[in-house]
């Protein structure tokens, strides 16, 4: 191949190999949002950067997929809160088609989380009361960035943010955007993922069936 020296990496060579702990039915949460709640903890205690990171993958009506890696605010039993600019490329595609993917790439722990489900907005009430909890410059940047857009320069970015930093100085009130906002997946099945030796994975899914929800075993 063009371009390749014995000295690059070869990607079909990288190998590892998992040893974990097996995972049984038996021993999971009667709920998905219960079992993720206790992973995400020992995510968390394992000192992961940023555990709270997933890849978040829409599709537009025809089907023509898209991923970027998000950060998850809020989850409980009605499903995993992002937040976003409702122009963004994912905003617009969860408009046309409301469904998505979720993946939370646990690699050092040899684990992931698998979410698919329907999307809808959060209440304006929720995205206010996060919104001002976040810090000063990254409410401004949310007011600065016209997500997914094209834009002539990283210098117009920047002064796109300096005037609004000098119209809302640190310490005073910075109004939601309008077009700024959470999205909730509200899960119809979750798939946790424990890698083991040789490959031979253990994938449980459970799948909402009415008010209930079915876990059920896949081959790795």
């Amino acid at each position: 191949m063009a371009g390749v020296t014995d000295q690059d990496l070869d990607p079909a060579a990288m190998r590892k190999q998992y040893r974990s702990q097996l995972v049984d039915v038996d021993s999971l949460a009667d709920d998905p949002m219960a079992q993720f709640s206790l992973w995400f903890q020992e995510a968390a205690d394992a000192n992961l950067f940023e555990p709270n990171a997933m890849v978040v993958s829409t599709a537009t009506p025809d089907g023509r997929p898209s991923s970027r890696t998000v950060l998850l605010k809020q989850f409980d039993e009605r499903g995993f809160v992002f937040f976003t600019n409702y122009g963004s490329r994912k905003g617009r595609e969860l408009d046309a088609n409301p469904y998505a993917s979720l993946l939370f790439p646990w690699h050092p722990i040899a684990r992931q989380v698998i979410v698919t489900g329907t999307v809808a907005r959060i209440g304006r009430d929720e995205t206010a009361a996060y919104f001002r909890s976040r810090p000063h410059g990254s409410q401004l940047g949310a007011w600065a960035s016209e997500q997914s857009r094209v834009i002539g320069s990283r210098a117009e970015l920047d002064r796109r943010y300096a005037e609004l930093a000098e119209r809302y100085p640190e310490g005073e009130q910075v109004p939601v955007p309008p077009e700024w906002g959470g999205l909730r997946v509200v899960p119809d099945a979750v798939e946790f993922w424990q890698g083991h030796e040789n490959r031979l994975h253990d994938r449980l899914r459970y799948v909402r069936e009415g008010g209930k929800w079915r876990v059920e075993r896949l081959c790795p």
